[in-house]
């Protein structure tokens, strides 16, 4: 398997620090609101490479933190007049509910910054001893041109990183670049008791020092979005290589954003809209709706970014529906003069899994993983008709399924069909002021359960002209009817 590494520009070889052993830490988020689209890009990106390594047979230990104390969460407890761990309680299950929603793993350890004080106060001491942090009044920053490879993760030398970073302005600071390790208390605000008086943890050393805390001083895989390339990992980098005299982590992962209409989804731009409110406006089930973003975001290359619209969801959902309707065409389906399953074994699926893994094995290419699946449906639709024994239909659609797994695809038994990710009556955009909407633009699905019960029962009273009538009619509206071998009709647009 290769994957790209940001530090050293290119793709690599995975080689784990300790094989089968695998460690890992992925950013979290500061916990003081709904998660968007873009945090679930990123948790469904990470969640993939996870599952992908276990599915090789790694052993991985996945560590992603909370950030629960920063200034954004301050600023929200005052807004809303509650106190700051109301906020950041509600927000880390309101983040919880929503991985939950989207089938992403649990991680294996889940640090929050406010349980790691002691790590954090070792840390910076060991900064300052060493020449490398110093202390005003009671607060600490690290200084950067004590770190002679600062700007290597961002492939940039520190004199332009100056000139273009928008930095913390503080006329005490020895450079510009020096940030914030620790920072003396405000009144009013929560507090630690530190050598250098009482105060909280600046953003960058928390990480640091929950990563080590749980991995160790090197590990093996560092991630997050490309907005955090600088300076968060790159001042993570600084002040761990500092403490520690070693290499902090071997690889470094980054995916891009999400954009509507082509900038990129935040909070600060207000273009944003929240996992919760695309689960809660969907009328599918949940576990349909989180394949359908997933298969989504998966369609394209995680590095890249990504635009959101409301066609493309539904492409996602339509893809969804043909793979789906090949399981259900492998249960339906009449065993009959087969082939053999070791024909299927050695020529179609074989085929596929040595696609899939060339695929998965070049930088998580899910694109053109998820294009071998459909190239394999195809195939297979074809296929059927020389008949399969009940046993080569079971084992071809565990088979699809299980290598669906390290996508987190395929997994369900129940599967609503529709093209449209909401009710089928409804369409999902965003509004230029990038509020989430739902227009009501195509015939409901009731009312055409009503036409399908016209067609049978004038099927029943042999008026087979009627019965055409009526199909004809909705296919003009794009809704196709398929006949069952049980005697049922399915729909789909």
């Amino acid at each position: 398997m290769k994957i790209f590494n940001t530090l050293s520009n290119q793709k690599e070889l995975f080689i784990p620090l300790d094989s089968p052993q695998v460690r890992m830490y992925v950013c979290g988020v500061t916990v003081y609101d709904d998660c968007h689209l873009g945090h679930a890009r990123s948790a469904i990106v990470f969640d993939v490479i996870r599952r992908y390594l276990m599915h090789l047979g790694y052993r991985v230990t996945f560590v992603k933190n909370f950030t629960d104390i920063d200034d954004k969460i301050l600023n929200r407890a005052a807004k809303d007049q509650i106190p700051w761990q109301d906020i950041t309680s509600k927000y880390m299950d309101a983040y919880r509910r929503d991985m939950n929603r989207l089938g992403v793993l649990a991680p294996d350890v889940e640090p929050r910054a406010t349980e790691h004080i002691s790590e954090i106060l070792e840390m910076i001491q060991a900064l300052v001893d060493k020449g490398h942090a110093y202390a005003i009044e009671q607060d600490v920053y690290y200084h950067v041109p004590s770190y002679a490879e600062y700007g290597r993760l961002g492939h940039r030398k520190l004199e332009d990183l100056q000139a273009g970073a928008r930095v913390e302005v503080d006329v005490r600071k020895r450079d510009p670049m020096d940030f914030a390790l620790w920072k003396g208390a405000k009144p009013g605000e929560p507090s630690w008791e530190s050598p250098w008086g009482p105060g909280r943890p600046g953003w960058h050393i928390e990480c640091s020092a929950m990563s080590i805390r749980h991995l160790g001083q090197t590990f093996d895989l560092h991630g997050g979005g490309k907005d955090l390339i600088f300076p968060h990992h790159e001042n993570e980098i600084a002040q761990s290589c500092a403490t520690t005299g070693k290499e902090f982590s071997k690889y470094w992962v980054h995916n891009g954003f999400v954009t509507i209409d082509e900038e990129k989804m935040s909070k600060s731009l207000g273009n944003f809209f929240t996992i919760r409110e695309i689960f809660e406006k969907s009328e599918w089930a949940e576990p349909v709706m989180a394949e359908t973003l997933r298969y989504f975001l998966l369609s394209t290359h995680y590095r890249s970014d990504l635009n959101f619209s409301d066609q493309a969801l539904s492409e996602a959902k339509s893809a969804l529906d043909n793979l789906y309707d090949l399981f259900q065409r492998l249960e339906e389906t009449s065993p009959g003069n087969h082939t053999g399953m070791s024909k299927f074994r050695h020529g179609l699926l074989s085929e596929f899994e040595q696609e899939f893994k060339q695929a998965m094995d070049d930088d998580l290419n899910t694109p053109k993983a998820l294009a071998a699946f459909q190239a394999l449906r195809r195939d297979l639709n074809k296929k059927l008709a020389l008949g399969l024994s009940t046993q080569e239909r079971d084992t071809i659609s565990m088979d699809i399924r299980q290598y669906g797994k390290p996508l987190g695809l395929f997994q369900l038994t129940e599967w609503i069909f529709s093209s449209t990710p909401l009710q089928g009556s409804a369409k999902l955009s965003v509004s230029a002021e990038g509020q989430l909407t739902v227009e009501e633009t195509l015939k409901n699905d009731e009312w055409i359960k009503q036409q399908i019960e016209k067609r049978k029962e004038a099927r029943e009273n042999k008026d087979f002209a009627e019965a055409d009538n009526i199909r004809k009619d909705l296919a003009a509206q794009g809704i196709i009817l398929e006949d069952r071998p049980d005697g049922s009709t399915r729909w789909k647009r």
